[in-house]
């Protein structure tokens, strides 16, 4: 999940946790439940975005600069 969806699901909770009513849908399913579910889920996605790409200018361990085989002189 991107940083792109996890501030949609931020949104989407926001919106279900303060600007829709308990009255919407009766008292089978909580609109603020579901609303803060999806605050959480998308504030982790945030965090975990950021934590997992890799930073700009880190080198990764396994890719050193340097040839494997240097170029042989072939003078046969």
């Amino acid at each position: 999940m991107g940083v792109g969806v996890s501030v949609f699901f931020l949104t989407l909770g926001a919106i279900l946790k303060f600007a829709i009513d308990d009255d919407v849908l009766g008292d089978a399913i909580s609109i603020d439940t579901i609303g803060l579910i999806f605050m959480i889920v998308g504030g982790a996605g945030v965090v975990l975005s950021l934590v997992m790409t890799p930073r700009r200018g880190a080198m990764p361990e396994g890719r050193l600069m340097h040839r494997e085989n240097p170029p042989r002189d072939d003078d046969d």
